[in-house]
């Protein structure tokens, strides 16, 4: 018997950050960086990155909600994210590294909102969470170099992910 699959798509600023925390789980069957949000149709890096497209960088992620349910994804979603900054996260500022939750239903939709207020009333944070929530539209798979960055190019990632004041922040708030 082949359990039905779902698919679950998050923005926390740059997704070369995103892939790792969400790709090594059980249950999860493929985590993918792109874009989302925006108004013009096979946006590349560079078009998203002029922050002239209205998309988001995001990964989507489609997993097994048998093995790990929407609810564990959220919880790794606001653990990678400062859920207070509307200006991008960390060093990567503007619109396309903002942070967001795009549902896509309307399951999704009431689940999301229930993490965001609960997040909001664990006083984890004095100041308001500012992360939007999102009805999802049409997903475009980033350059295949965007693809596993965390693998392919390891020190890179590593350099990047160090310098961006993420794990800090982590560290800070979620350890």
């Amino acid at each position: 018997m082949t359990n039905k699959l779902d698919v679950a798509t998050f923005a926390g600023g740059c997704f070369w950050c995103m892939v790792k925390p969400f790709d090594q789980w059980d249950g999860i069957h493929g985590v993918v960086s792109g874009y989302m949000g925006g108004y013009i149709d096979n946006p590349t890096y560079e078009d998203v990155k002029s922050g002239n497209t209205g998309h988001y960088e995001v990964v989507q992620i489609t997993y097994d909600p048998a093995i790990f349910t929407y609810e564990q994804l959220l919880e790794i979603f606001w653990q990678q994210i400062d859920p207070t900054d509307a200006g991008g996260q960390f060093q990567d500022r503007g619109d396309s590294y903002r942070a967001a939750i795009f549902y896509h239903n309307d399951e999704q939709l009431s689940t999301a909102k229930k993490s965001k207020i609960d997040l909001a009333q664990s006083g984890k944070f004095n100041q308001p969470i500012v992360t939007e929530i999102i009805k999802a539209t049409h997903f475009y798979p980033a350059e295949e170099y965007h693809q596993d960055f965390y693998k392919k190019n390891e020190e890179d990632y590593l350099a990047d992910r160090n310098n961006s004041g993420r794990d800090t922040f982590i560290e800070k708030y979620w350890k």
